[in-house]
C-alpha cells in the first residue's frame, strides 16, 4: 500500500510538471487543482516536494508557479541540440551553393547564439570558429532577421557603433526590418566588423514560430551587395525546403 501511494504522488507530480511545462506560461495551484482533479492539501504538499527538488519555482514572490532555471536550461539544450540536428543538411547544402560558411544562430539575451557552421572549402582564409560566440543583434544579417521576425523590443537595445556602417538610429533600424520582412531575408554589411558580409533568413516550424536564423558570413571581396542579394534569394529557398 505504501508503494502504491508513492506511486500515486509521483504520478501527481509528473502530471503537475507536465502541465506546466505544457502550458508555457505561470500557472497557480488553484488551477491546477481544477484541471489535474486534486484537493488544495495534496497539491500543496506535491508543488512543495517539486519546489524542493528544483524543478518549479514561484514567479516573483507571487502565487504563480513557473519551471525553475534548472529545468528551463535542460529544455533550452534540448531544443538547441534538435535545431543543429535538424539543419546539419540544410547548413551543408547552403555551403554547398555559395561555398561560404553556413551558420545556424538562435536568440539569447539580447544577441545572436551560434549554435553551428559548416565550412568544408580548402581556403587559407576562412572565418573564424563562431559555435559558441554572440554578436549584437544590429550588426549583422543574423541579428537582424531575429529582430525583423521575433518580439525584441528594439526600445530596449543599446545600438552600439563598431563600424562606420553600423546602424545606431531605432527609426532606421526599423525601416530596415520592415524591408527585412517583406523580403523574407537580411543582410549585414560590414557592420559588426570591417571586411565581413553576411545574409541569413528566417527558419520556422510547422507553427510558423521563428525557431533560429540560418545563413552564411564571408569576406567582403568575395561578397558584394548584389551577390548577397542573390545568395539570400537562394538561401530562402533551401530552408524552406525544409521544417523542423
Amino acid at each position: 500500500m505504501v508503494q502504491n501511494n508513492r506511486n500515486k504522488s509521483l504520478s501527481r507530480g509528473l502530471r503537475i510538471l507536465k502541465e506546466i511545462m505544457i502550458a508555457n506560461k505561470p500557472l497557480t495551484a488553484n488551477t491546477l487543482c481544477q484541471k489535474l482533479l486534486v484537493d488544495k492539501s495534496t497539491m500543496s504538499r506535491l508543488i512543495t516536494t517539486l519546489i524542493d527538488e528544483e524543478f518549479i519555482e514561484y514567479k516573483e514572490n507571487s502565487k504563480e508557479i513557473i519551471l525553475s532555471d534548472f529545468m528551463k536550461n535542460i529544455l533550452e539544450d534540448e531544443d538547441r541540440d534538435r535545431i543543429v540536428e535538424k539543419t546539419k543538411a540544410i547548413l551543408e547544402e547552403i555551403h554547398e551553393v555559395s561555398n561560404e560558411c553556413a551558420y545556424v544562430g538562435v536568440l539569447e539575451e539580447g544577441a545572436v547564439l551560434y549554435l553551428n557552421q559548416i565550412d568544408y572549402s580548402n581556403r587559407v582564409l576562412k572565418t573564424r570558429n563562431s559555435v559558441g560566440l554572440k554578436t549584437p543583434l544590429h550588426t549583422n544579417g543574423f541579428g537582424k532577421i531575429l529582430l525583423a521576425f521575433s518580439d525584441v523590443e528594439l526600445k530596449n537595445l543599446k545600438l552600439k557603433k563598431h563600424t562606420s556602417n553600423t546602424i545606431t538610429s531605432t527609426a532606421k533600424l526599423e525601416k530596415e526590418l520592415e524591408l527585412i520582412q517583406e523580403r523574407g531575408y537580411a543582410i549585414g554589411n560590414e557592420e559588426h566588423e570591417f571586411g565581413l558580409r553576411s545574409v541569413a533568413v528566417p527558419y520556422f516550424n510547422q507553427k510558423n514560430k521563428l525557431i533560429a536564423t540560418i545563413g552564411i558570413s564571408g569576406l567582403s571581396v568575395r561578397l558584394d551587395i548584389e551577390k548577397l542579394h542573390k545568395l539570400g534569394q537562394e538561401i530562402f529557398m533551401i530552408v524552406n525546403k525544409h521544417n523542423i
